[in-house]
């Protein structure tokens, strides 16, 4: 198992080994052959080395597809994170998310663009509307290139 140092606020996944990478794989596959043959609504864990005739752990067959896409990403190397419901980030953690500084994140609440709630004096922003803001950004960056680039064509730049 890989040693992970973190900072508070680090929000990057750890790095896999090609061993770990394929555990992952491996699990995920035996966790959907599992799903896709059962229509229970709970799927029991036993430990075939216990004694005792209870199970482990009974889990809902979607906590389990949860586990399996998760791990389905771990093999492929993709980060993930998992972020409860309504979960808050404040103004250091949003910039860090959208990888720009906090006085930009604070300019963007404070024109509008980016929706928050006040602790207070402190500013929250829900992961949701991180994410929703996210796209956005995406979008209206795509769409500058593509300007750029149909200008660059206008202009016989060669782009």
């Amino acid at each position: 198992m890989a040693t992970i140092e973190r900072t508070r606020g680090d929000m990057r996944p750890p790095l896999l080994t090609d061993d770990e990478a394929a555990m992952a794989k491996a699990a995920q596959r035996c966790i959907m052959a599992a799903l896709d043959h059962s229509k229970a609504p709970a799927i029991a864990l036993v430990d075939e080395e216990s004694k005792s005739a209870e199970p482990a752990i009974k889990l809902p067959p979607q906590a389990l597809r949860l586990v399996a896409q998760v791990l389905g990403a771990m093999a492929e190397r993709r980060p993930v994170t998992l972020v409860p419901g309504r979960h808050e980030m404040t103004t250091v953690e949003a910039a860090s998310f959208l990888n720009v500084s906090r006085p930009f994140v604070i300019k963007e609440i404070e024109e509008g663009r980016l929706p928050h709630r006040k602790v207070g004096t402190h500013r929250r922003v829900a992961y949701e509307d991180l994410v929703a803001y996210r796209a956005k950004m995406l979008v209206h960056q795509k769409d500058a290139l593509q300007r750029m680039a149909d200008e660059a064509q206008d202009l016989g730049l060669g782009y």
